[in-house]
């Protein structure tokens, strides 16, 4: 196996026995990336020399006997994530050359543990949309076949996973950003619960949804990677104070007892594809043979997420992206001699259509006399969703259905047509409108090569049954281990 196909579990042992350096590791990766790169398009930003300083720092802390979990690893972060020193763009060319003074949480708590940041992967402008195609910048290439999409909007990070230019990455989720894109990519993809991963130097979307979370090569590696980032902060008033887990420890073999409910809505879906739909139902056969207990649950609201979702979002990013002005930070319409000038020209030019879109969707909502109708009303029914779950829950430990209802479809296809665009997060979308834990994980692919994903949903702050569920899927399958063609 070649050095940049390792899993960070493998990796980490490897390093740990100094089998291999950190800095042979980093080099491979890197090498990897320049061999990949053009046809993928997954970076913003590659750190080449900052990243094999991080490297040679890490073999020396490994050589003193401090050989931690990601220590010496090299991993990707998704462009809206604060790196100090490193640009932060968000994809938007109104943030172009932006330039962090201080890093996020998760970005410092990597870096306590050594591990290697390689540089910044591409997404949807402020990580508004489904396919990467929003990027102010660049199309990013699903690596299963370079005429379709990663997913989005973590797109240019799964697919920097699933073409081995990473051992794993950092994502975000704010409808499904990072669940859906490993659905396409064939990666492992975790939403944790909102509030168990710090928000602090994410660059806001949608306050109330966004959560950063791993994309990772298996599951494993994706429970190394939450220990990683996981756990209360301060410096984010959103953060919770639950108690920490070692989210490795409950990846144990057997579902004896394990109660799986699957959703009567989720089935009558319009535009459900029958190959996406059997592999799921084999999937959940799989897990049905080891043990667990298939329950049928009701989301009798289901129906009603895209259209709140699609009310409280672009709300929230209408609030959030007010202070791009051309005044603060970020680019600046020059030769304009008056204020208000200024500022639309800043804007207009600064921000992509989706963006724009969003903005003007979200201002009619908040707007005297509409507040009520649209922000107000779609707040109740995102209560009764999560009712709904926590309903379900009382019944089963864990939800298991698709992830998207098709494989990921042709650069181009969707694009002109945002609501069937939106209509491919109509799975992903009540799991952050709850504020409930979801991830992904390979279960299939089509009869064209064409990842498919198993989305597991559970508790709040029970990370581990979806972890364990989906450990246990994975050791009895084999499709984590098929790698694109490139």
């Amino acid at each position: 196996m070649k050095l940049h196909e390792l899993t960070i579990e493998e990796a980490h042992r490897r390093l740990k026995q100094k089998e291999i350096s950190s800095f042979e590791l980093t080099r491979a990766v890197l090498d990897r990336i320049n061999a990949v790169e053009d046809s993928v398009d997954a970076f913003l930003t590659v750190s080449e020399n900052t990243a094999l300083e991080q490297a040679r720092a890490a073999d020396e802390k490994i050589a003193r006997g401090h050989c931690e979990s990601l220590a010496g690893i090299p991993l990707a972060v998704k462009d809206v994530i604060c790196t100090r020193g490193v640009e932060t763009t968000c994809a938007s060319k109104i943030l172009e050359n932006f330039i962090p003074p201080y890093s996020a949480t998760v970005i410092q708590k990597l870096q306590r543990r050594g591990a290697v940041i390689l540089g910044k992967t591409n997404m949807d402008e402020f990580a508004m949309g489904s396919s990467t195609e929003n990027s102010g910048f660049k199309n990013t290439r699903n690596p299963w076949d370079l005429a379709r999409v990663p997913g989005g909007s973590s797109g240019g990070s799964a697919a920097a996973v699933a073409a081995d230019m990473c051992l794993g990455a950092l994502g975000s989720d704010t409808g499904g950003s990072i669940r859906q894109p490993a659905s396409y990519c064939s990666t492992v993809g975790l939403k944790p619960t909102y509030g168990r991963v710090s928000r602090f130097g994410l660059v806001a979307f949608a306050s109330s949804l966004d959560q950063i979370g791993p994309l990772s090569k298996n599951v494993t590696d994706c429970a190394v990677m939450l220990n990683a980032v996981a756990g209360y902060d301060p410096a984010d008033s959103t953060s919770v104070p639950e108690d920490m887990h070692d989210y490795t420890a409950g990846l144990q073999k057997g579902l004896k007892g394990v109660r799986v409910g699957i959703p009567m809505e989720y089935s009558a879906t319009e535009g459900m594809d029958p190959e996406v739909a059997a592999a799921v139902d084999n999937a959940v056969k799989v897990i049905e043979d080891m043990g667990a207990e298939k329950i049928e649950v009701s989301l009798p609201h289901t129906e009603y997420a895209v259209a709140a979702y699609y009310v409280i979002a672009p709300s929230e990013a209408s609030s959030n992206l007010a202070r791009y002005d051309g005044v603060k930070y970020g680019v600046r319409e020059a030769d304009q001699n008056e204020l208000i000038q200024m500022y639309r020209r800043t804007r207009s030019r600064g921000f992509g259509p989706e963006v724009q879109r969003r903005i003007i969707i979200g201002t009619y909502c908040l707007s005297a006399g509409y507040y009520d109708a649209y922000y107000g009303k779609a707040s109740q029914v995102r209560t009764l969703i999560m009712q709904d779950f926590r309903k379900a829950f009382e019944t089963c430990d864990v939800v298991a259905c698709p992830v998207a209802p098709t494989p990921a479809f042709k650069i181009g296809e969707k694009v002109d047509d945002p609501l069937t665009m939106y209509l491919s997060d109509i799975f992903t979308l009540s799991a952050n409108l709850a504020g409930i834990p979801g991830m992904s994980v390979p279960c299939g692919f089509s009869k064209q090569g064409l990842p498919i994903g198993l989305q597991l949903l559970g508790k709040h702050f029970n990370e581990e049954m979806l972890l364990k569920v989906a450990y246990n899927f994975e050791q009895t399958t084999d499709f984590h281990k098929k790698k694109p063609g490139l």
